[in-house]
Formats: C-alpha cells, sequence, structure tokens
C-alpha cells in the first residue's frame, strides 16, 4: 500500500462522568499512538452520556461552547500530547444560543482545524434527538496530509445523499461518530446489519473509505450494538470491533486504494445530474408512523427548562 495514513478507532461505553471518561481516553488514545495511528476518531458524544435517550431538562446542561468548552480542550489537549489527529464529538451551544451534535478534528498540534454539526436528526423512544437540537445544512471537508475527511454524525449515516455531497465536495475519508443500538420497543429487533450494509454502500457508491464509531454498554434503555468499523471504497470490511467490548480497531488507508477503485468504477465521473431533479421532491408514497413525534427542532434552550 502506497502512501497510507493509520486510522484508529476507539470504542468505549459511557463510564459515568466525564472525568472517568477522560480517565478512559487518555489509556486509549494513548494506545492508539503507539500502535502508529495518524487519525483517532472517537463515538459521538464522547465524554458524555447519550442523554437523548430519555427527555429530561437536565441534557441541556451537557451543551458546551466551541472552542473552550471542556470536551474541545480535552480533544486538543489529548491530539497534542500525542501528536495525532482526533475526530471527536460534542452537545454545542454556539454563540447565538443554538444548540447542535457536533464533531469536531484537531490537528497534531492540538489546533481545532474542522466542525461539523449533525443534519439529519432523529426522534422516537429512546433517541428522542429533536428535543435537543437541530440539524445543520453544510457540508465541510477537512482537508488534511494524506487525504480529505468529512465527519457527519449518526443518523446521517442512513442518508445516501449526504454521503454523496460530502464525496463530491473531496471527501475520501467519511467519519461517522456514532451512538446506536437496539429499539426499546422491539428488543428482538436488530440493525447493525443494516447499520453496516448502508454505509458500505455508500463507500462502493462513492469510491471512498467509510469509518463508524460507535458506543457499546446500557443507556435509558437501549444497548448500544458496538460494531465499530472501517471499510474500503469496494465496501469490503477492512476492521471491525465486536459489539460489547472497549477496543482499539486499527487499519491502514490509502488515496491509491481510492484511485484504483474509480479506475475501474468512475461512478462519479458517469452520473446524469440533469436527471435527477425528482430526488429533490418530498415523499408522500405512504402515512409517517404513528410513533414519529411532533416536536419541532429546538435551537435553543428552554427558557423554563421544560420540554413541552
Amino acid at each position: 500500500m502506497k502512501n497510507p495514513i493509520r486510522i484508529a478507532l476507539i470504542q468505549l461505553a459511557y463510564s459515568g462522568s466525564m472525568n472517568s471518561m477522560k480517565d478512559q481516553y487518555r489509556s486509549l488514545i494513548a494506545e492508539a499512538a503507539e500502535r502508529g495511528a495518524e487519525l483517532v476518531c472517537l463515538p459521538e458524544f464522547s465524554l458524555i452520556p447519550y442523554f437523548p435517550g430519555a427527555r429530561q431538562p437536565d441534557g441541556f446542561n451537557f451543551a458546551e461552547p466551541i472552542p473552550g468548552g471542556e470536551s474541545e480542550r480535552f480533544f486538543s489537549e489529548m491530539a497534542k500530547t500525542h501528536k495525532v489527529k482526533i475526530v471527536g464529538s460534542l452537545y454545542e451551544e454556539a454563540q447565538d444560543g443554538n444548540l447542535f451534535d457536533t464533531a469536531t478534528v484537531h490537528d497534531e498540534t492540538g489546533k481545532l482545524i474542522g466542525v461539523t454539526r449533525k443534519i439529519q436528526i432523529p426522534s422516537g423512544n429512546g433517541y428522542h434527538e429533536t428535543d435537543y437540537y437541530a440539524g445543520s445544512d453544510q457540508f465541510p471537508v477537512v482537508k488534511l496530509d494524506a487525504l480529505s475527511i468529512a465527519t457527519p454524525t449518526c443518523y446521517d449515516q442512513w442518508y445516501p445523499e449526504i454521503a454523496r455531497i460530502y464525496a463530491l465536495g473531496g471527501a475520501e475519508l467519511i467519519v461517522y461518530p456514532t451512538a446506536i443500538g437496539d429499539e426499546p420497543e422491539d428488543h428482538v429487533m436488530d440493525t447493525q446489519d443494516s447499520w453496516e450494509t448502508i454505509m458500505r454502500g455508500h463507500a462502493i457508491a462513492n469510491g471512498i473509505f467509510i469509518a463508524a464509531i460507535n458506543r457499546v454498554g446500557s443507556e435509558n434503555g437501549v444497548t448500544f450494538y458496538g460494531s465499530s468499523f472501517i471499510c474500503g471504497p469496494d465496501g469490503r470490511i477492512i476492521a471491525r470491533a465486536s459489539r460489547d467490548k472497549t477496543e482499539v480497531v486499527i487499519a491502514d488507508i490509502s488515496r491509491d486504494t481510492i484511485k484504483e477503485w474509480r479506475w475501474h468504477f468512475p461512478l462519479l465521473h458517469q452520473r446524469r445530474p440533469s436527471v435527477y431533479q425528482n430526488i429533490l421532491q418530498q415523499w408522500s408514497g405512504d402515512e409517517a408512523p404513528d410513533w414519529m413525534e411532533e416536536t419541532p427542532l429546538r435551537k435553543v434552550k428552554p427558557t423554563k427548562g421544560d420540554l413541552k
């Protein structure tokens, strides 16, 4: 493999406090660096619980600014200490008061070089995200020395339109910080295979690498199923974590692999955008499920701390 970059995915469970999470990460990021990782990727809401699992006003207390919030400062410290680039995730309160689920990228000097806000915001039992933040409409791509990356978050991974836009914007690796598990109203249903498969499809259709970093453990009735993975532009799994263990997953990837795949399958060159106008229409083919909440996207903290 020519000109590879070694990336690490850190999969773990929430351990009860921000300080205990920092302790875990100090050890795990050090391990990743010792194993040669240049880019270290963390799960969604890296230092905090998956608080949207319950409808509770206390969830707003996890919001923090960028830059200067506790999570951002920690990511910067770890990047500088270990001389690695870090993709992290936090609950952002912007200067104008708007709230977002946000991924950050720090370079090896600790400098913040990328901020990406989640676009698609889910709702429903166990995943009440629309109560807490709104979705973005921006698609930033961060240029690293070895390749360009995009960092959408979790539910964005179910939408091929988002992956395509990032690929058209130059992303060669899409990193999805994630928090996903079973369905609280149907614990028999297991979406892990579907979750992985759709992202492998994004990789193939766009000729890019995909990395998804999930958490493990149980919170608010949801058991997260881990299975963090990296796949290549041919959709093949390069490395995958277990469903329930703390792990550091390592893989080497290269821009040359993308070039080779796209030489055989120049799908982006063969697109016909002029005939795709219908993709912009709203879906009206059937009725929405009756469990879908009517809660509007919340953009700022409620003035009285309620969720009505």
